[in-house]
């Protein structure tokens, strides 16, 4: 069986990464990629390591990576001077979705062509002309997007032939003015997602989010946690009951705050004097390691349920995970044993303090947090339920 798994990456992170490797994007499109996969960052590398590892073949490809891309388009002979055939008829699609939500008959539709106008103008020619001819070549039995929000589905349908089972993946806000009906399938973490696919029709099927183990093998081993209490994740309009509580905490303890979005905050946000800048891929898992604990909080979208990368990564580097409670937390770890939940802001605050005073419990409920983790979460474990799950839609 073969993968192509579609991904796009932040540019904040792209920059970061080829800041970091000055001259990478002059190398080849395996060594880049193989950069990009060491970066840790996200989970490019985790799905198609694992499904190998399972014998089957597997790909990545970063849509959005302009060095990777057109390093791959050079050395498969794909000229990209100009406009090829797929760019054009997306340049073509956009002026017709414009000429239409100007007519009068049609302006009702505008709030649902606004997002596709945006969509397709905002990606370069080279864009879809790279991933066209990249499924093209790998002729996947599946091809899985994890961008669904960054690749079009007019793009996909016009893709359906070359694969044999078109699968998304989504647990984030999902894209407006979609045709999603062009899955064959989609998988989330989110059971209310599920819920929803099928409800429109849409197979789905409830795949979670894991823990790469050979992450431990890059970050080694720390015997002492330097860092009371951290917060590493994205301060978005997505996230506002997070950046609530990240506010109530910053002015009554020592918290370490990382990650991308604290231009969105307000000036007088108190979170600002302990943001601590951004952390990318190893340097995120080194910051959760060197902490004795570190916070999470879901995401609006996510509901009532337990689902984001946080309950993995923490946990798996053995940093006791204080997240929000929600109704299948027991599903995934045993709370007050594996992982510690709170329900209001101040019941946070309570148990931080009350773990920051008593090791003995905060180190023995952490080692069973990444004991569960290392037993039950880890990708191999989710790529075995992936398998099973294309194949009976295979």
């Amino acid at each position: 069986m073969r993968f192509l798994i579609l991904n796009t990456d932040y540019p904040e992170f792209l920059r970061w990464l080829y800041a970091q490797h000055p001259g990478l994007e002059n190398q080849s499109y395996e060594e880049q990629m193989r950069i990009r996969v060491e970066s840790l960052f996200g989970d490019v590398g985790f799905y198609s390591g694992n499904l190998c590892k399972l014998g089957c073949e597997a790909y990545d490809t970063v849509a959005n990576n302009e060095f990777m891309q057109k390093a791959w388009a050079r050395e498969h002979g794909i000229r990209l001077e100009e406009p090829g055939p797929v760019a054009r008829r997306w340049q073509d699609a956009l002026q017709q979705a414009r000429h239409l939500a100007a007519r009068t008959l049609f302006r009702y539709l505008k709030p649902l062509l606004r997002p596709l106008v945006h969509l397709l103008k905002n990606q370069p020619s080279w864009f879809y002309d790279v991933l066209a001819a990249q499924i093209k070549h790998y002729k996947p039995d599946v091809l899985l997007n994890q961008a669904m929000d960054g690749i079009s589905t007019i793009f996909l349908k016009e893709m359906k032939p070359y694969v044999r089972l078109l699968m998304g993946q989504i647990a984030s806000p999902l894209p407006q003015g979609e045709d999603l009906s062009c899955y064959d399938l989609i998988i989330s973490s989110l059971p209310n997602f599920v819920d929803y696919f099928r409800k429109l029709g849409i197979p789905s099927e409830l795949i979670r989010l894991a823990f790469e183990p050979r992450v431990l093998e890059k970050i080694g081993y720390s015997s002492r946690a330097t860092i009371p209490v951290s917060f590493v994740g994205s301060l978005s309009q997505a996230h506002e009951a997070r950046v609530r509580l990240l506010e109530y905490l910053c002015q009554r303890l020592d918290v370490g705050v990382w990650g991308q979005g604290i231009e969105n905050l307000p000036t007088g946000s108190p979170i600002r004097k302990h943001y601590m800048g951004k952390a990318w891929g190893i340097e995120m898992y080194q910051i959760l390691r060197n902490s004795k604990m570190t916070l999470n909080c879901h995401i609006g979208v996510a509901g009532p349920y337990a689902n984001n990368m946080r309950l993995f990564e923490a946990t798996g580097v053995g940093t006791l995970l204080i997240t929000d409670w929600k109704v299948n937390l027991h599903e995934i770890f045993e709370p007050g044993k594996e992982v510690v939940a709170y329900c209001t802001p101040e019941e946070c605050v309570e148990l931080i303090k009350y773990y920051l005073e008593h090791d003995a419990e905060r180190e023995a409920i952490a080692r069973a947090g990444q004991e569960r983790t290392l037993r039950e979460h880890t990708y191999y474990q989710r790529m075995q339920e992936l398998v099973n799950v294309v194949q009976k839609y295979l």
